[in-house]
């Protein structure tokens, strides 16, 4: 990701406005679920830097940002930003299905509308930015691979039931069984990006299985639970935990060489800050997106302690 935030600063350079003294604002909403874990922590935090960076660099730009503790919290948030005549609208979708029907009225007003990680159930947005959940999986599995020297038994713990844990896993699986055919997945159950779930299913993970060589975490607050319930175990089999999502707390455990917390994948929740350039860049090239594009995927990367300093941000909150 750290490709991903040198390309925003540089847009900032780029897209800096000239409009005239007084003239009126460009407005660009967006809307992101309250923070109730930490990737969606990660994403608020990462949606108001953005707003102060954006503003500060853009004199003629405001940035609103709004945050929906529920679905129907974060439906009235962008109608309300819609009320307020906002240029371009910026959504991450707590549940994508019933924050469709808003959007499309967004969309029909005119308004400049981009989509981050959630697709709509009706694919009305203008761009579509994404990280690459099938190379988060590769990218997991590669990682489990090198550090098991393409050997071992290993468990997995999913995300919720839904079409992007199913690419995650699927590609994890596909690697693994094209590259490390001798990696065996003894079993493989949701834990819902979910710290306390994370805890409780690596205690049935620890109490089934006497031998257990590697961990495949889907989400680092997932890890975090799990590895809470390795440690008070007392066991010392697993010999390698692979997270997922590039938390602080996790990426510092691998910068400090845990023994056993060695790697995670990005998944960084600085797309919000991309899907807000994006639409700033949208409105400077009146009101399509650059080049025709319609989809940005932000591939995941492997952090390994090697190179785990390069990602680290001790001032973020995710």
């Amino acid at each position: 990701m750290k490709n991903w935030l040198m390309l925003i600063s540089a847009g900032l350079l780029l897209l800096t406005g000239c409009g005239e003294s007084g003239a009126d604002k460009l407005k660009i909403g967006v809307s992101v679920p309250a923070a109730t874990h930490g990737w969606t922590g990660g994403i608020v935090w990462c949606a108001e830097q953005a707003k102060k960076e954006i503003e500060a660099a853009n004199p003629d730009v405001e940035v609103i940002v709004t945050l929906g503790e529920t679905t129907s919290a974060q439906a009235d948030r962008i109608e309300n930003l819609l009320a307020r005549q906002v240029d371009a609208l910026v959504v991450l979708c707590q549940e994508p299905g019933p924050l469709t029907p808003v959007c499309e009225q967004a969309k029909k007003a005119g308004t400049y509308v981009v989509i981050v990680s959630n697709p709509l159930s009706n694919r009305v947005e203008d761009l579509f930015v994404n990280g690459d959940n099938r190379s988060l999986g590769a990218a997991a599995a590669e990682a489990m691979g090198q550090l098991l020297g393409g050997k071992g038994d290993i468990l997995v713990m999913e995300g919720i039931p839904c079409p992007i844990n199913t690419d995650r896993v699927e590609a994890f699986r596909e690697v693994l069984a094209e590259k490390y055919p001798e990696i065996r997945i003894l079993e493989s159950q949701p834990a819902w990006w979910n710290t306390e779930k994370g805890m409780s299913l690596m205690e049935n993970y620890l109490q089934k299985y006497p031998e257990i060589d590697g961990v495949w975490a889907g989400d680092d607050d997932v890890l975090i639970g799990a590895l809470k319930a390795y440690e008070e175990s007392g066991r010392s089999d697993i010999k390698a935990m692979v997270g997922g999502g590039g938390s602080k707390t996790i990426i510092k455990k691998v910068l400090d060489n845990d023994p056993v917390v060695r790697a995670t994948v990005t998944y960084s929740p600085e797309m919000i800050s991309v899907g807000i350039e994006k639409a700033l860049e949208g409105l400077r090239n009146g009101g399509k997106p650059v080049n025709g594009e319609k989809e940005l995927l932000i591939p995941s990367e492997i952090i390994l302690n090697s190179n785990a300093a390069e990602y680290y941000n001790a001032e973020s909150v995710y």
